[in-house]
């Protein structure tokens, strides 16, 4: 019997975690399920939706989980500069991201050009260059819509309402 929880459904999840070579485990689906329910989310978003289904479970069991998921490419680990780690379930590609400086949003953005590695280097040095991290960074548009003064009429005032 499958049900549908958050991000893929739990005969899913179960499929994809056994076909990775792992046993199947109530912490290792549900800690799947989230990253796949809450793309780019840290370690405590993650291990609050993962208490959400199984009510008792330890940091550590949550770590653990996601280290051996990661290892086994369920899921992608990504450090944007400046940010705690964060997972997601978009593997098997070279994607990038997007990040706003204000609010720490994060979303995936396709290769900018090309197959993986997705950028040339000017000098390889002999490297067999297989992946290339690129993160953009800049305004989410909620952030630009905030620090825009054209969002905010009453802000080109005057003190003196002229």
């Amino acid at each position: 019997m499958s049900h549908q929880t958050r991000g893929v459904t739990t005969s899913a999840a179960e499929r994809l975690i056994r076909d990775a070579g792992l046993r199947v485990t109530a912490p290792r689906v549900a800690v799947l399920d989230a990253v796949h329910a809450h793309p780019h989310a840290d370690t405590d978003t993650l291990i609050r939706a993962v208490r959400s289904d199984l009510r008792v479970v330890s940091h550590q069991a949550v770590y653990d989980v996601l280290r051996v998921l990661t290892a086994a490419g369920l899921v992608r680990r990504i450090e944007p500069p400046g940010s705690v780690a964060r997972y997601e379930a978009r593997v098997g590609d070279n994607h990038h991201h997007l990040v706003c400086r204000s609010c720490g949003a994060v979303e995936d953005v396709d290769c900018a050009v090309g197959e993986a590695p997705c950028l040339t280097a000017a000098d390889d040095r002999g490297y067999a260059i297989d992946e290339a991290e690129v993160v953009y960074r800049g305004l989410c548009p909620r952030c630009r819509g905030a620090a825009d003064p054209a969002a905010h009429p009453a802000a080109d005032l005057d003190p003196n309402g002229s």
